[in-house]
């Protein structure tokens, strides 16, 4: 059995125990929290479209992903600028999705 959660904007197949990062939630470190279901499905590929269920995940971690390198200029103009992005997120589990 496995869901389609919505979260940060994206949308994720998840099934139980599994682990994953995700946009930075607002949550500490072994934290419980409540993501909504868009999807439930089996392994015959059924959908259930559901309304009000949710995923329970437990938060591992928060951090920040590698640098990137962000360059940008404008030819024969003298105009150049360097930037260094690291995007949060937040690592959870999967504990049962009800």
């Amino acid at each position: 059995m496995y869901a389609i959660i919505a979260t940060g904007g994206k949308q994720y197949k998840v099934t139980e125990g599994e682990e994953l990062f995700i946009e930075k939630l607002t949550a500490e470190k072994d934290d419980k929290v409540e993501i909504p279901v868009i999807a439930v499905g089996d392994d015959n590929g059924a959908l259930d479209f559901t309304q009000g269920k949710t995923v329970t995940a437990t938060v591992l971690k928060n951090g920040k992903g590698k640098k990137i390198t962000v360059f940008t200029y404008k030819p024969k103009r003298g105009e150049k600028r360097k930037m260094g992005h690291r995007q949060p997120y937040t690592k959870v589990s999967i504990d049962k999705i009800n």
